[in-house]
C-alpha cells in the first residue's frame, strides 16, 4: 500500500525566510505550522521537508551548520509531537544545473522511491512558484503560502507564472484546513 505525503518548502514556508539560514538561533517557525504539520501526521501523512539550500554551494555555510539548523528544527517539531519522516536537501549552487534543485524533481523522486508515496494523493507546500512548479512536474497537488511580506508583489505576478497552484493559502493553518477539507 502506497504512502499519502505532503511535502514541505523549508525556509518561508516552515520558518522565516532569513536568507542563507546558517544559525539554529535564528531559526523561527511561523504560527500554526506545529500544529499543523501534527494534524497531518494524525491523518497518517508523511511530512517530508524539500529544501534548496545553495548557501552551501555558494560558499556562505557548511552541511555541518545545516545539519545543526535542521537539528533545531527537529527540536522545535518535537515540542508538538511530531516527527518528519524525510529531509532532503539540494546544497548546490545554482549553476550547477543539478536534478535536484527545485524546480527540477530529483529530491522528490528520491523521496517518493524511499517512502512508497502515491503523489496522486500528495501535496506540495511552498512559498515560490518553484516549489509549486516542481510539485506540479512530480504530479502531486500543490498549495502557494507566499510570505506575508512578499505575497503582494507574488500575486501581482500572476499573469507570468508557468504553473497555477491547485491552492492559495494565506497562512500554514489555511493550507492544512485545505488538505484537510479535500480528503
Amino acid at each position: 500500500m502506497k504512502n499519502n505525503a505532503v511535502f514541505v518548502d523549508r525556509d518561508g514556508t516552515i520558518n522565516i525566510d532569513v536568507h542563507y539560514l546558517n544559525d539554529p538561533d535564528k531559526f523561527e517557525m511561523y504560527p500554526g505550522v506545529g500544529e499543523g504539520i501534527k494534524q497531518l501526521k494524525v491523518k497518517g501523512y508523511k511530512i517530508i521537508v524539500i529544501t534548496n539550500q545553495s548557501g552551501i554551494g555558494r560558499g556562505y555555510f557548511t552541511e555541518q551548520q545545516l545539519f545543526r539548523v535542521h537539528e533545531r528544527m527537529i527540536t522545535e517539531f518535537q515540542k508538538f509531537d511530531v516527527t518528519l519522516d524525510g529531509i532532503y536537501y539540494c546544497p548546490h549552487h545554482p549553476d550547477d544545473h543539478c536534478n535536484c534543485r527545485k524546480p527540477n524533481t530529483g529530491l522528490f523522486e528520491k523521496a517518493v522511491q524511499e517512502h512508497n508515496i502515491d503523489v496522486k494523493k500528495s501535496f506540495m507546500l511552498g512559498d515560490k512558484m518553484l516549489d509549486i512548479e516542481a510539485g506540479k512536474k512530480i504530479g502531486v497537488k500543490t498549495i502557494l503560502i507566499p510570505e506575508p511580506h512578499l505575497k503582494e508583489v507574488l500575486l501581482s505576478q500572476k499573469n507570468e507564472w508557468r504553473h497555477n497552484p491547485d491552492f492559495i493559502a494565506n497562512n500554514f493553518r489555511s493550507a492544512v484546513d485545505w488538505i484537510l477539507d479535500i480528503n
